[in-house]
């Protein structure tokens, strides 16, 4: 694919990406249009709706389908692997069990700093695990199964560990772990976007400036190294950075499964491998991914609300079961 088909289909999922935004923003429980916001003063009830309600949870979905496509697309470059994933290698889990500790045992703090406690702390659980994962990958030689195994065993240590904690919790502490398990939007407020907004977007602009870098070394470490790439520090700085982008949005919408492995993939069809544009074109993707998913989630039980981690893992289960099945013909063939 040339660099001007490229470019035309990246324009074309930024103009959709807008368009959604327009739209989701518009749909849920109290419907609203347009033509009735721009009728009505700033003081009605319908523009506090749209402004305070529908506009934050529209722009978060947008932000952590960016951050979660594009941590996706980062491991799958990393581990030189297409079924390398967040939430598959234990990575959501790990930093999902962190935020369950900073919510069960508070400590205390300041309001300021009890704001960024969650993200931190997820970002924290997130790069211990990231860490483990690659150490793993690294004395596997690659090997698929193991990893996979490494990160069934990592998700089900994780698991126990917020399950104890679940039943060490009290109700109001309980119903959190609950929502984080199964990801939901509906906590979404001007604060936690824009926590979101500082340490996500410089994230997915310091992970761009390495694509290229991020290209070399699919042809191997010992390749990347003789054309110039310092391959330990560039593979620790896309490390950190990818356990940057799930911690934070696991603290602020719980895990929501499956984004950084269908994304990536939609992408490396549609677009080619090279990073330089997969990785803008797998954020576009995930904002548009998870933005359909929320607003189905919003409105397809309402007055109730579905948790959008839900949908997502309708959708990439039978994905991850069709990739396993097309490696294994692939294997017999």
């Amino acid at each position: 694919m040339t660099n001007a088909s490229v470019m035309r289909w990246l324009l074309l999922m930024a103009i959709s990406t807008l368009i959604l935004m327009l739209m989701a923003a518009n749909f849920g429980a109290m419907p609203l249009s347009m033509r009735t916001l721009l009728r009505a003063p700033l003081s009605d009830m319908a523009w506090q709706i749209w402004i305070n309600i529908r506009l934050p949870r529209v722009l978060l979905a947008v932000l952590l389908g960016m951050a979660l496509a594009v941590s996706g697309a980062v491991m799958q470059g990393l581990f030189r692997n297409p079924l390398a994933d967040p939430g598959l290698l234990g990575i959501s889990s790990g930093a999902g069990l962190a935020v369950a500790i900073s919510i069960v045992i508070p400590l205390g703090l300041p309001p300021l700093l009890a704001l960024w406690l969650p993200t931190l702390a997820a970002f924290m659980g997130s790069l211990v695990v990231t860490l483990l994962i690659f150490s793993f990958s690294r004395l596997a030689l690659g090997n698929l199964s193991r990893l996979l195994l490494v990160g069934i065993a990592i998700n089900a240590l994780c698991g126990a560990a917020v399950g104890v904690l679940s039943w060490l919790s009290n109700d109001q502490q309980l119903r959190q772990l609950a929502l984080w398990g199964m990801g939901s939007l509906s906590a979404a407020q001007w604060p936690s976007l824009l926590v979101c907004a500082v340490l996500i977007l410089p994230a997915l602009m310091a992970i761009q400036l390495r694509a290229r870098r991020l290209n070399l070394l699919q042809l191997g470490e010992e390749d990347a190294h003789y054309m110039g790439i310092d391959v330990k520090r560039t593979q620790r700085q896309l490390l950190v950075l990818s356990a940057l982008l799930v911690g934070t949005a696991v603290a602020v919408s719980g895990i929501i499964g499956f984004v950084g492995l269908v994304v990536p993939h939609l992408m490396r069809f549609c677009l080619g491998s090279d990073h330089r544009w997969m990785l803008p074109g797998s954020a576009l993707a995930g904002a548009i991914l998870l933005l359909l998913a929320d607003t189905l989630a919003r409105t397809v039980v309402v007055p109730a609300e579905m948790p959008v981690g839900l949908l997502t893992s309708l959708l990439g289960g039978p994905w991850f079961l069709w990739l396993i099945l097309r490696q294994q013909r692939g294997m017999n063939e």
